[in-house]
């Protein structure tokens, strides 16, 4: 597999991995916890990288999940306390947790080979330097196969909670009310958005791994409202525009998660347009109709 080959694979499989937990996030409005766990798992990586020298290690995931998990523990303390806004919480959290992070990267741990860049927009050349061989056979990027691990597992977490997954996001009452452990449902998907954000960590960054999980999930509801229909949107817009921004990047020597991120916005630009011009299509189409029948 050549070099070119093994970075695309990694920006399509990556964007992939982001957007199956993602439209369960969008969904029960929790779109800036990711935002905040994305910026959180920075010391959980630093951390993690001084056991292992390594930034594809499954150790490093484990870190870094954890200081993401962290983020929600405290989210949800200081939500339960009562003495604060809904939204103070994060503000309050994910600032500390990056900050220590790059106190931690700028200071004690200078050996600790990470620049700002990499940290906030992430290098997808970097990381599909290293590559995997077998028997003295390349097989890839070694981090390819990180995330393409992450996206079968959201997929058969998916799989196997759907109907959980779906009544808690839609009606946690009633989930409650038929003997559904709601919290547990929540924690479980938090656990899977923890390791996705800190698996995309190393190509995409803190600011743009929340584009991967939100932007191609606010595109596909825009046009639909079922949500199989909504999970299969929303694939289609993460792979569409991971192929489109790496190749428009590519050609016109750009970094590939910006330009990404770019196509994801332009793609919810064009799903926002189509989903306005229905709408009064539609409401035209209704009062024409009354008229008629008055």
């Amino acid at each position: 597999m050549d070099f070119t080959t093994g970075a695309f694979l990694i920006t399509l499989v990556t964007a992939l991995a982001c957007a199956v937990p993602g439209i369960f996030i969008v969904l029960r409005q929790d779109s800036m916890l990711v935002d905040a766990i994305a910026h959180s798992v920075l010391p959980g990586i630093i951390i993690g990288y001084l056991f292992t020298a390594d930034l594809q290690s499954p150790l490093l995931l484990i870190g870094a999940a954890l200081a993401a998990l962290l983020v929600v523990l405290a989210t949800e303390l200081l939500k339960k306390s009562g003495l604060l806004s809904t939204g103070t919480p994060i503000g309050l959290v994910f600032p500390a947790l990056f900050s220590i992070g790059v106190m931690l990267l700028s200071t004690k741990f200078t050996n600790v080979h990470l620049d700002t860049h990499a940290v906030l927009v992430g290098d997808t050349n970097l990381a599909a330097f290293e590559q995997l061989e077998v028997f003295g056979l390349s097989l890839g990027p070694r981090y390819l196969y990180t995330v393409l691990s992450i996206f079968v597992l959201n997929l058969l977490f998916v799989w196997l909670l759907y109907p959980r997954l779906k009544v808690t996001t839609f009606d946690p009452a009633y989930a409650k009310s038929i003997g559904i452990k709601t919290g547990a449902v929540r924690w479980a998907l938090m656990l899977s958005v923890a390791i996705t954000v800190t698996g995309a960590f190393h190509s995409a960054g803190a600011i743009l791994t929340p584009a991967m999980l939100i932007m191609p999930v606010a595109a596909g509801i825009m046009l639909v409202k079922k949500l199989t229909h909504m999970l299969l949107f929303t694939v289609g817009f993460a792979a569409l525009g991971s192929v489109t921004g790496f190749w428009s990047a590519y050609y016109l020597d750009q970094p590939t998660s910006p330009a990404v991120a770019l196509v994801f916005a332009l793609l919810f630009t064009l799903s926002l347009i189509i989903s306005k011009t229905g709408r009064r299509a539609n409401n035209s189409q209704r009062a024409a109709v009354s008229a008629a029948a008055s």
